[in-house]
């Protein structure tokens, strides 16, 4: 097990009506004036907006609003949302939605009593105290940005998509209802799923050996998110296959199930410029495509690493042929992204060879050269694992 810090600050409101105590957790902590943060009009059509502006107004807590946040947030409302902090005397962001809204409300708390850019943070990674408190009424159970360090936000300017971690931009406040999960569409939910998986993955597949405590939490979670996969995608309603959905979303990506090991995450920097070349792939959706083809490129490198995966989260039976066992793991992973309805090929999401190449300089911008722990990829493998992916 290798070295490892971790901070966990996050004080989580889950169940039915969590969405209610906002306004009292929030004055609780002293909050006089927040940012409500949300996306298009699903917050606004649904009610939700309106329920968590009565919860503040029932305590007082004046809000500026700021709506519009897209899939795959981009800098230029963050960039507003800085400027409505700065002019209002914001003292909290408060996001409501999924991944895309909580990412934009940190790059704006982050930005917020910052003089400069905000996008300088994303091409620095400097690090900063001076982040303004975060709470999020969580919709899309999915990212796990309610209690991550990360925040990915995209500059369609450059057409790049840049991720910046920082542990003072994690959530204070994360209010869990699995209720408001319940009308989202298969597709979205299914996306979801995949990208929970996928951030499992990042941390599994890595160069350090075997790290028991974590490496159990990963296959447990794994195989939760597998057996709640379909349950949730024909009973849509079911709370409890909803409520373990959104509390699994939540810890595949907080960080507790990546420590002591280096992790990899070279898949979703190259999902990442799929979806900054093209904002309209959502990124569960790219991962499904990415994941597969960036195992089928590294499993030499650890044949057994991914027999064991096969073994332990689809119940593959060994034939001593490891890298055999390795290759049916890998088909029985996109085998089960296929059965969520995720695309399998590039070609699914409209990218075709000739964009191969309009990615790789802002990979190497983003990723640096090499990339990636489980094996180190250069430029070239990018290009290669690119086009097993079409």
């Amino acid at each position: 097990m290798e070295n490892f810090e971790f901070v966990s600050p996050t004080h989580f409101v889950f169940g039915r009506g969590a969405e209610e105590q906002v306004g009292a957790k929030l004055a609780e902590r002293g909050a006089a004036k927040v940012l409500l943060h949300f996306g298009g009009q699903s917050a606004v059509k649904s009610g939700l907006v309106d329920r968590v502006k009565a919860s503040l107004d029932a305590q007082g807590v004046q809000h500026v609003e700021l709506g519009g946040v897209r899939p795959n947030p981009e800098i230029t409302l963050v960039r507003e949302g800085v400027a409505l902090c700065k002019q209002h005397g914001i003292d909290w962001v408060l996001a409501v939605g999924g991944g895309s809204v909580i990412d934009s409300a940190k790059a704006i708390a982050v930005g917020a009593h910052y003089d400069g850019d905000v996008w300088d943070f994303f091409e620095t990674k400097r690090q900063t105290d001076d982040v303004l408190p975060i709470a999020v009424v969580l919709t899309i159970p999915a990212a796990g940005s309610e209690a991550s360090k990360n925040t990915v936000v995209s500059n369609d300017a450059l057409q790049m998509k840049s991720g910046y971690p920082n542990n003072a931009q994690r959530p204070k406040l994360a209010f869990m209802n699995p209720e408001l999960t319940f009308t989202l569409p298969p597709y979205q939910t299914a996306a979801g799923l995949t990208d929970m998986f996928c951030h499992l993955l990042e941390r599994f597949f890595d160069d350090v050996g075997a790290v028991p405590v974590t490496d159990n939490l990963c296959l447990s979670l794994m195989r939760t998110v597998r057996a709640e996969a379909p349950r949730v995608l024909a009973e849509p309603d079911n709370y409890d296959a909803r409520a373990n959905v959104m509390w699994a979303g939540m810890l595949c990506h907080q960080g507790l199930a990546g420590v002591g090991r280096h992790e990899d995450w070279a898949t979703h920097g190259l999902e990442h410029e799929l979806s900054a070349l093209y904002p309209e792939i959502t990124h569960g959706a790219g991962l499904a495509v990415m994941f597969p083809a960036w195992m089928e490129h590294v499993r030499g490198q650890n044949p057994g690493r991914f027999a064991f995966y096969g073994r332990e989260v689809f119940g593959l039976a060994p034939t001593g042929d490891a890298d055999a066992d390795a290759l049916s793991a890998i088909d029985e992973t996109r085998a089960f992204f296929a059965s969520l309805g995720m695309p399998t090929t590039l070609a699914e999401l409209g990218v075709g060879e000739d964009d191969i190449e309009k990615m790789i300089p802002t990979l190497k911008a983003n990723k640096g050269e090499p990339f990636g722990s489980f094996k180190k990829l250069s430029m070239d493998d990018a290009r290669e694992i690119y086009r097993l992916a079409l």
